[in-house]
């Protein structure tokens, strides 16, 4: 029988060659850190007094917090719009009524062709003079992620329904259900397990340009932490790796979430039998 070999184990030589260059990149990597870490030391950036603000519960009531809090707020509101308007769009453009797909797939490529940062200028900006009234930072910013990340999920979401093979919706045909009934309970809950790790880096990308306010002076965490804060406390590099830190914080806050979610999603597919303490087999078709 042929087998198709997709990986050979490393042999004697070519374990000693990876070794070598684990070696070569960690060193090159550690002296790339002591050459930042001098270069900052020349401009006196790591001394006591450039740190002291972060020390104190006023730095972190008055700048940090309130930063970090709408970083969130306009974060957790943008996720749940963003996933709601993919699903939508990727179930309209998969319809079978032009008129539903046509217009589903050109509002999807538009949005994601326009640059982020451009919409939320626009909506800051350019909106008011269309609506007559000022549009808030927080909603230009919502709407914004929205709008951008939802068109990309609605890819995502699409793919996802697609893979599903195609006996899954022909066996809710056979019992009775509807088109709607089969995308909602079927074919939409199997794409968004299946495009789960493509979600949560999407929602990972959504957090991250939360900072993208910064251009239209929203109170999020890059705002607050490093333009006011640098410029009552004159310690622009110190707040810059403070807030980036937050940021990494948070990222792996969310992916430790999704990784949870993926694991419970997998055990979900069977129950357990009463007296055998095993799963039962999840019904085919």
């Amino acid at each position: 029988m042929n087998e198709t070999v997709l990986y050979d184990h490393p042999g004697p030589r070519a374990r000693r060659r990876n070794r070598m260059l684990t070696a070569v990149f960690a060193v090159g990597l550690a002296a790339l850190l002591w050459l930042i870490y001098t270069r900052f030391e020349e401009k006196e950036q790591w001394t006591a007094a450039k740190w002291a603000p972060f020390l104190e519960i006023g730095t972190w009531r008055d700048f940090i917090l309130p930063g970090l809090a709408n970083t969130v707020l306009a974060a957790l509101t943008a996720m749940v719009l963003a996933l709601a308007f993919g699903v939508v769009f990727a179930v309209g453009r998969l319809s079978e009524r032009w008129w539903v797909s046509v217009p589903a797939g050109a509002v999807i490529e538009f949005f994601r062709a326009v640059p982020l940062l451009l919409m939320i200028f626009f909506l800051a900006y350019g909106a008011p003079f269309v609506l007559h009234r000022p549009v808030p930072a927080f909603w230009s910013v919502v709407i914004g992620l929205t709008l951008y990340n939802g068109s990309v999920l609605a890819e995502a979401f699409r793919a996802g329904i697609r893979a599903v093979p195609a006996g899954q919706s022909e066996a809710g045909y056979a019992v009775g259900m509807r088109k709607g009934q089969v995308m909602r309970h079927i074919l939409v809950p199997q794409a968004a397990r299946a495009m789960l790790p493509v979600i949560v880096s999407q929602l990972v990308v959504l957090l991250k340009d939360t900072a993208l306010g910064y251009i239209i002076a929203y109170p999020e965490l890059l705002e607050r932490g490093v333009n006011i804060l640098s410029a009552n406390k004159g310690n622009l590099v110190a707040a810059a790796i403070v807030v980036a830190a937050l940021y990494i914080a948070l990222n792996s806050l969310l992916t430790s979430f999704a990784g949870w979610l993926e694991r419970r999603t997998r055990r979900v597919g069977g129950a357990r039998v009463p007296g055998t303490g095993r799963a039962a087999a999840a019904p085919q078709g």
